[in-house]
């Protein structure tokens, strides 16, 4: 306890909870959607759990409530996209992509905000495109096509979380409180109802289909979801922001090593060389706002 009671180590450790967040995505055996449904739902009842134990109300304003409701909506298309992707191209490079919201949050402060990116955000987006390239290849057109699509929904899921991340932004402003762990559980619960609605017109569905895939859902949703995010959250108004980056920076890079380990990705001089380049590029991205606490990916 008293490990997590110092807030760097429970920083890490809540990024290191949240990269294994693809790896429960491969190893359950159910539909992206469902393993979607079972991270928020079970993630969800168990903050609201804790919010009811420590009598802390759920009380916003309605145009607070309208927003929440948007940040649900994001993070379901989120979480649709992660999942496609990581099935197709593996937890490592779904995750790197996923991370790319660095730089549509760069490009939504320029054009929408009228905020000048700083000299080492410029830098990064190309040497981001460059690490890109170095992994998935030149020649687009010779990739499997399982693999395009996986890259594309990577992407997608970048410019779905940028969403969450600044709906909830505007959710959280003017809140007393400093940990959001209101809005993470409401925005949990709404998204399971829009997954499971989901699920229901895909046909997929929610049934789990051994008590090995319930364990691996359960630890999605209690240990990546509701732990690591906290873990994170209630650390991030005590630590430094260089810290913050490295925290945020170490959940792409340990996926890519989990996808290693685990699933035996196979990794040339070249892949891992962009790997590299990418992850640099994030780090320089995320620098101006890695304070924020809901900016910790997945």
């Amino acid at each position: 306890m008293s490990l997590l009671a110092n807030p760097v180590p429970r920083l890490f450790i809540g990024a290191a909870l949240i990269s294994l967040s693809p790896v429960w995505v491969k190893l359950v055996d159910v539909s992206a959607t469902t393993s979607g449904f079972y991270r928020v739902a079970i993630g969800g009842v168990a903050l609201t759990l804790y919010l009811v134990l420590s009598g802390r109300r759920m009380s916003f304003s309605r145009a607070t409530w309208a927003v929440l409701l948007a940040s649900a909506l994001f993070f379901s298309l989120d979480l649709w996209f992660w999942h496609r992707s990581i099935q197709y191209i593996g937890p490592g490079l779904s995750t790197l992509l996923a991370n790319f919201q660095v730089f549509i949050m760069t490009a939504f402060g320029l054009v929408v905000l009228r905020e000048a990116p700083r000299l080492m955000q410029v830098v990064a987006i190309p040497l981001a495109l460059v690490g890109l390239a170095l992994i998935v290849g030149l020649d687009w057109r010779a990739l499997p096509e399982d693999y395009r699509l996986g890259v594309i929904f990577g992407l997608a899921t970048a410019a779905a979380y940028a969403g969450y991340l600044l709906s909830m932004r505007r959710a959280r402003q003017g809140s007393p409180h400093r940990i959001p762990s209101r809005e993470i559980a409401v925005v949990s619960l709404v998204c399971a109802a829009m997954l499971c609605a989901t699920a229901m017109i895909e046909g997929q569905s929610l049934a789990v289909p051994t008590l090995e895939d319930a364990a691996w859902l359960g630890a999605y949703g209690l240990l990546s979801h509701s732990l690591g995010l906290m873990f994170i959250a209630s650390s991030l108004p005590h630590v430094r922001t260089t810290q913050v980056g490295i925290a945020l920076l170490l959940q792409p890079t340990l996926s890519f090593v989990w996808d290693v380990l685990f699933f035996a990705r196979p990794m040339s001089m070249t892949e891992l060389l962009g790997a590299a380049i990418a992850l640099l590029a994030i780090y320089l991205g995320s620098r101006s706002s890695s304070k924020q606490p809901q900016g910790a990916r997945q």
